[in-house]
């Protein structure tokens, strides 16, 4: 599967922006997908995951990012409010060719190429 990410851009703490992530293919429902991002001289980390069992988080951004899928359009989102400096960085959805939950960058086959989202303080 191909993802194509979108939505990045500069916000000021405690706005929102809302990535998109489209995927091709005709089986984006048979997929968990995610979201991880990195910083600069940060290793990527995991952000937020949908799957068949439910939407995961992590600590740092649960309660303000919110995950969704529209398997009719094969595009997963990530609605993300109350944005903090520490959230800047570049954004990256994935897919794994499995219905099971995952925070695992190493279980993701598929990558899309990044979208840069900074937060000013």
């Amino acid at each position: 599967v191909q993802l194509q990410a979108s939505g990045g851009g500069l916000v000021q703490a405690g706005g929102s922006l809302r990535l998109s992530c489209a995927a091709s293919g005709r089986t984006f429902s048979s997929y968990a997908m995610g979201w991880f991002r990195q910083a600069p001289g940060k290793e990527r980390e995991f952000v937020a995951a949908i799957s068949w069992s439910g939407t995961y988080y992590a600590d740092s951004v649960k309660g303000r990012f919110t995950i969704s899928r529209d398997n009719a359009k094969a595009t997963v989102y990530l609605q993300m409010n109350s944005l903090k400096p520490e959230d800047t960085a570049v954004y990256y959805c994935a897919a794994r060719t499995s219905t099971w939950y995952s925070n695992r960058s190493t279980d993701f086959s598929s990558w899309g190429q990044g979208t840069q989202v900074t937060v000013s303080s």
